[in-house]
């Protein structure tokens, strides 16, 4: 492609990699973890090492699908009085020149009110993606977030008959996130093998940008995955690297992007 067409900032970073023949590096963090002081100068630290989206995490007490990394990172962001409201503040405060996704289970967004993704996307955020609301589980809900300002990203698992993906697609924008194992979130040693057949299957349902993610820690990861889809989604092993500091997570972010980039 070889001009931006769309006003939707997520779909632009997607059509600018398409063109210049890159991957989206899509790198996910805690909010207020390892403490709030230092959340803000984490997303930038992101942002500096080459992620082209940043999935910023809401905190909560009862994250379901996540392993024990984000669990426990979620736990000290709760311990610090990080909600929903402190998380926008900081990505407004971060002020990050590229698309950021609120990434947040159904309870914060529905206690924060009717207005919260419109106020989300005046601080700043540009998507939204709700593990714990499927495609049909809630069709006046998933049309009001749908509508609004934000692009809805869905979640696809490996497990999906085409036709179901085909229909989570249509609902959604942004990107389709692609998860890449049955499970939690974690970093794992292997690349599940039957996933360059998943992702194939995917490619046949949408013509939305695929990002997968669970498990992914290294460079020799991400330039496998990434030979096979638009982007990669990298959670957990930024989220430990983070608990060592802001330096080390902005040093994995740089070999993640360096391998992208030899995919």
């Amino acid at each position: 492609m070889s001009a931006t067409t769309s006003s939707d900032p997520l779909a632009q970073r997607f059509e600018t990699l398409a063109g210049a023949n890159r991957r989206a590096l899509v790198t996910y963090m805690t909010a207020g973890h390892p403490d709030p002081a230092r959340s803000v100068a984490l997303m930038r630290a992101l942002e500096a090492g080459g992620a082209d989206v940043i999935e910023v995490g809401v905190p909560f007490s009862d994250p379901m699908a996540d392993g024990p990394v984000i669990q426990r990172s979620s736990q000290v962001a709760l311990g610090h009085g990080v909600g929903l409201p402190q998380v926008l503040e900081m990505v407004r405060e971060a002020r990050l020149s590229v698309p950021v996704v609120l990434f947040s289970y159904l309870n914060p967004i529905l206690a924060a009110g009717p207005e919260v993704l419109a106020r989300a996307a005046e601080a700043g955020v540009h998507g939204v993606l709700v593990t714990d609301l499927p495609v049909g589980a809630d069709p006046a809900l998933e049309a009001r977030i749908g509508d609004g300002p934000l692009a809805f990203v869905r979640l696809v698992a490996p497990t999906t008959p085409t036709e179901r993906m085909r229909e989570i697609a249509r609902h959604g924008r942004g990107f389709v996130y692609l998860i890449s194992r049955l499970g939690v979130t974690g970093m794992q040693r292997d690349v599940a093998r039957d996933l360059p057949e998943t992702v194939a299957r995917l490619r046949s349902a949408t013509e939305l940008p695929i990002c997968v993610g669970f498990g992914i820690s290294t460079g020799e990861q991400a330039r496998a995955i990434g030979r096979m889809a638009d982007g990669i989604v990298v959670g957990s092993a930024i989220v430990k690297a983070a608990e060592s500091g802001v330096e080390a997570a902005h040093a994995l972010t740089v070999e993640l992007r360096q391998a992208l980039d030899a995919a």
